[in-house]
């Protein structure tokens, strides 16, 4: 944790009080003490320091900052991913990882081979979600939370929402092993936005494939080699990043 995070209305008079795995942060990894400074953060808003004032380190855990918030958060990512529903312990550690890579909005669609049980795990839900997009941001130190779109059938969103939205991204790009494209040839020289899709365990179908592909993304590949979904989400959006970087 490389950042404390907090919720607007959890400031107030310029002062957080914190009582739960944060505080334990605070007193058992950080050994702070009052009068030390940490780094500190507004979900979705700025950055900055907090002064500790008063600390309890003895469980119940309790620490009070003082917080003053100076600088903006980072610039918003230029990279979205479109990712087939994968298994529920799976997406967590997806969410983590491209959250601290740096990600705009997940669309979570559904695919031929996403079992239909991944559905009912309850992960889709933003309580059960939005734990492991924080511990990305503060493992990256930012503070804006990527947005969540969930799309439980899969020709409503190639079909009419992913060519409403293609005006947005300079780059629709779509993992597939047996493309002949690599990633470098299939991204656009502007340097805009890029939305790159990782499919299920298994991968997408022919016909999905084909639905991509008459919806304006381009096929690629990252090599012969078949990849777990969330080494494959990994790897593709770190590539990525080198190569807009």
């Amino acid at each position: 944790m490389n950042i404390i995070l907090f919720e607007k209305d959890e400031l107030k008079d310029s002062r957080v009080i914190l009582t739960d795995h944060r505080a334990k942060h605070i007193v058992k990894v950080l050994h702070s003490e009052p009068g030390d400074f940490i780094r500190v953060g507004e979900i979705n808003g700025e950055i900055g320091k907090g002064k500790v004032l008063a600390i309890q380190s003895k469980y119940p855990f309790l620490v009070e900052l003082s917080v003053s918030l100076s600088d903006k958060p980072v610039p918003p990512p230029p990279i979205d991913l479109l990712l087939a529903m994968p298994r529920p312990i799976m997406f967590k550690r997806i969410l983590s990882q491209v959250t601290a890579l740096g990600v705009g909005t997940i669309y979570l669609i559904n695919a031929n081979r996403v079992e239909k049980s991944f559905w009912d795990s309850g992960i889709i839900n933003e309580e059960e979600y939005r734990p492991h997009l924080m511990h990305g941001l503060e493992q990256a130190v930012d503070t804006r939370l990527p947005q969540i779109k969930v799309f439980r059938h899969f020709r409503p969103f190639v079909e009419e929402y992913l060519p409403d939205i293609n005006s947005q991204y300079s780059s629709l790009i779509i993992g597939h092993p047996d493309s002949a494209n690599t990633l470098s040839h299939c991204l656009s020289k502007n340097q805009g936005r890029v939305l790159y899709a990782v499919g299920p365990e298994g991968g997408w179908v022919d016909f999905e494939i084909e639905q991509f592909l008459a919806a304006g993304m381009r096929a690629f590949s990252i090599g012969p080699r078949i990849l777990k979904v969330d080494t494959a989400a990994v790897s593709i959006h770190g590539r990525i990043s080198q190569l807009l970087g």
